[in-house]
């Protein structure tokens, strides 16, 4: 582990593309695209909330069936084998979103997040 990633124990990471349907598939590359930056500067998974109201990677018009990209070149693959989604499709909800952010969560999650 770098000193870089050493120095993030206690830091926490809300990202949210609450945006749905595939027209809007650039704000859901984008919410990626920052949780690819926020891993690469030493934020483990475990303090990464990562809410995804659209699952882009599976969607049927895609040409490149699980994967999404941030640019038309095609080169970074911001979805990956590793990322970790703990909210998504219709568990996006607002309610979620204001319990993430408050801490108000049901006791099977906040046993999840202690652990």
């Amino acid at each position: 582990m770098s000193q870089l990633q050493a120095g993030h124990t206690s830091n926490w990471a809300v990202l949210v593309a609450t945006s749905k349907y595939w027209y809007n598939y650039r704000h859901i590359a984008n919410t990626l695209s920052f949780y690819r930056t926020v891993k690469r500067l030493g934020i483990p998974d475990s303090n990464i909330i990562l809410m995804l109201a659209e699952d882009v990677a599976c969607n049927p018009r895609s040409a490149y069936p699980s994967q999404v990209f941030n640019d038309e070149s095609h080169q970074l693959n911001v979805y990956g084998t590793n990322v970790e989604v703990d909210y998504r499709g219709y568990e996006v909800t607002v309610e979620n979103v204001i319990r993430v952010l408050t801490g108000m969560m049901p006791a099977c999650i906040t046993s999840i997040l202690q652990d």
